[in-house]
């Protein structure tokens, strides 16, 4: 991909917001947080962009149009100082001639701040729409059938539709100024001008150790088959799902096909697989523990490719890919945070702890507000995200945000607070889905085998024991809950979808009414499974 620099082009390219400041938010807009990126004392998550300054007690959110109703959300996220970079992406409901369903992912374009958060940009992922034939998007022209490397010309498959490209990773070079995207079927990305113009980067084939320009190619650069007989096919390794700039200036990026190696700006590559001694060779995450005057520790997380007796878990390197350690096997993981030797680790069963730089690890998945201690995690819940700022870890699953400052021994614990009786909602908030009522479930619908607990939330003006009555589509009482710890304000009951005789009910509708002394609330949940 040619990089040129029309100023007219550029300048359509980056598209100033309107929305200039950073808002009131009444808390984290959703609880299932994918992303966490911290900057000193300030901490950023997904999916819609929330910061808070001063350790979660008040909330601010991006005031960024692409975000707006929800329709699009945060896959990932760099905070670099005063530099943020979000990657946008959506979802849809594929349906096959088979029957079958598929959720795809598609990338919706990019927004960045450079103060801060104060001021954003968005960047589409389109390229140009005039005459000019030459691709500056994160998804290419028809016409992006040859790909340079060195002195040498590969023939390509232009990446031309959305689907299947979201950007599953950013990393942010500030020495630089350089930003880095993983696209999946877009492979990685590299923009030197902030995200004005894009070029692909040539990662080695799946059989291929090491990539060099001087040492002579004659290889298709594609992900898809096409042409290729299947046994033939060597393109694992340019579906890209993470990257990593170290502080080193090496650029790490993980596939579904390994984990490469770089420490010429994207040139010559080193790939690792499960030959080199990685569980297994789809990398989903890749991260740096700094070590003083070591080489950093580059953690990855492995999941299963395509290839033979591969496993789930980690890996780790301390000597710059010459040999590779694993830990966590059978566990499937998605990222990590560091504190010195303190080593964590977010993966399905919870959060793994070690403070031995990743040798021994502890379990944490029973996490309880310390304050509160009615609230925590729902059983079964996800681990997705964890970040260290300050003295704060910062947890971030599919039920809620969890934040500890004593290294993981006790929580505080943050989830979605939209108000009951809404009068001054963020604009990202789309009101007609923010209706006043008394009471509300979330999630709702519920799915009680995926799901496992739904919310009741609900105001007292005064601390009291309430009571909480079920009844069947019919008004049949199927379940009674007396919650004895009723405080002033906002307060939260948890049920998971089972009669008296902790039967799990049928799908429908039920109804719940909420009594105490003065009021009764009422409300309906929908379950599905």
């Amino acid at each position: 991909m040619i990089r040129h620099g029309l100023l007219g082009l550029l300048m359509a390219f980056a598209l100033p917001l309107q929305a200039q400041d950073l808002i009131f938010s009444p808390g984290i807009l959703a609880n299932d947080i994918t992303n966490i990126s911290v900057a000193g004392e300030s901490v950023w998550v997904g999916p819609y962009m929330n910061v808070s300054h001063d350790g979660g007690e008040t909330w601010l959110v991006a005031d960024i149009d692409s975000l707006r109703g929800f329709a699009n959300s945060v896959y990932s996220l760099e905070v670099k100082g005063q530099q943020i970079w979000g990657g946008l992406g959506g979802n849809y409901v594929r349906s096959g001639a088979d029957g079958q369903t598929q959720l795809v992912h598609e990338v919706r374009g990019l927004v960045r701040s450079s103060d801060g958060g104060n001021t954003w940009s968005y960047l589409s992922h389109l390229p140009p729409t005039d005459s000019d034939p030459v691709s500056t998007g994160l998804i290419d022209t028809p016409d992006d059938t040859l790909i340079t490397y060195g002195s040498l010309e590969l023939s390509t498959l232009p990446i031309t539709v959305s689907a299947l490209s979201p950007p599953w990773d950013i990393s942010f070079d500030p020495v630089n100024e350089t930003v880095w995207v993983a696209g999946q079927l877009a492979g990685i990305r590299r923009s030197t001008d902030f995200g004005l113009t894009w070029e692909r980067i040539v990662l080695p084939p799946d059989t291929t150790k090491y990539l060099a320009p001087e040492l002579g190619y004659d290889f298709p650069f594609t992900v898809q088959p096409v042409g290729i007989a299947p046994d033939q096919f060597r393109g694992l390794n340019f579906q890209a799902f993470a990257v990593l700039v170290d502080h080193t200036g090496t650029i790490w990026a993980g596939t579904a096909g390994g984990l490469n190696r770089s420490v010429d700006g994207g040139i010559r590559w080193h790939h690792y697989t499960t030959e080199d001694g990685l569980l297994g060779n789809w990398i989903i995450s890749i991260e740096e523990q700094p070590r003083g005057t070591q080489p950093p520790a580059i953690w990855a997380t492995n999941w299963l490719g395509n290839g033979r007796n591969e496993r789930f878990g980690v890996s780790v390197t301390r000597d710059s890919g010459f040999s590779f350690e694993t830990a966590l096997q059978g566990e499937r993981c998605y990222d990590f945070g560091f504190d010195g030797p303190r080593v964590y680790i977010a993966c399905d069963r919870g959060l793994y702890r070690s403070t031995d730089d990743g040798y021994t690890f502890l379990l944490e998945n029973d996490f309880v507000d310390h304050r509160d201690p009615s609230r925590s995690i729902r059983p079964g819940a996800a681990v997705y995200a964890v970040e260290v700022a300050g003295n704060a870890v910062w947890v971030g699953s599919d039920d809620g945000l969890f934040k500890s400052l004593d290294h993981g021994k006790s929580w505080q614990i943050y989830r979605t607070a939209v108000p009951l009786d809404p009068d001054n909602l963020s604009p990202i908030i789309p009101s007609e889905q923010v209706p006043r009522v008394s009471a509300y479930a979330y999630p709702n619908p519920f799915s009680p085998s995926s799901d496992r607990l739904t919310r009741l939330r609900f105001d007292l003006s005064n601390p009291e024991a309430i009571t909480i009555r079920v009844f069947d589509f019919g008004m049949n009482l199927v379940r009674e809950i007396f919650f004895s710890g009723g405080t002033a304000g906002a307060n939260e009951v948890a049920w998971d979808g089972t009669d008296e005789g902790g039967v799990r009910l049928a799908n429908g509708t039920y109804f719940y009414a909420i009594r105490s002394r003065e009021d009764t609330f009422w409300g309906k949940i929908l379950i599905i499974d």
